[in-house]
């Protein structure tokens, strides 16, 4: 292919072929120890990464409420005070199950953690730590959510 060719498939034909951003909703699980704050990753059920509890929304929930109720499924957070507006967005691209990857725009609700239980709709199927804000930095994949994190 030659380089106007391939120029034109990138910029002019595939964003046109691709999905416009499907939304999630992601909770960040944080508490206070030894004056510190402490981020709450939990496991994808796939790979085994880590990431923080996030979803779809939900029909008859706002974002905030959706991402609290993904919470409570992925990571056991029983009772926690949630802001209503996003502390930020990141994006990545979702491997669906037809073999396509779509674009995923995920908001990103702060949770300030004051119940958990260790059983939970999840519980067999992942792992959850609580570690600093800078390493769960380093710990996640996706660019936009080490930003978050790291202005923790």
């Amino acid at each position: 292919m030659t380089d106007g060719l391939k120029k034109a498939w990138a910029e002019v034909v595939q964003p046109l072929l691709r999905r416009p951003p499907e939304c999630q909703v992601a909770a960040l699980c944080c508490r206070q120890r030894d004056n510190r704050t402490e981020v709450l990753l939990v496991t994808s059920r796939d790979s085994g990464r880590w990431i923080v509890p996030k979803g779809w929304l939900m029909e008859g929930k706002s974002a905030a409420q959706a991402a609290r109720e993904e919470a409570w499924e992925e990571a056991g957070v029983k009772s926690a005070t949630i802001g209503q507006e996003p502390v930020g967005t990141f994006s990545y691209d979702k491997h669906l199950d037809d073999g396509y990857d779509a674009p995923v725009e995920v908001q990103v609700f702060r949770l300030d953690v004051t119940k958990m239980t260790d059983i939970f709709p999840e519980a067999r199927e992942r792992r959850r730590k609580w570690v600093s804000a800078d390493q769960a930095a380093e710990m996640v994949n996706e660019p936009g959510l080490k930003a978050i994190l790291m202005q923790l």
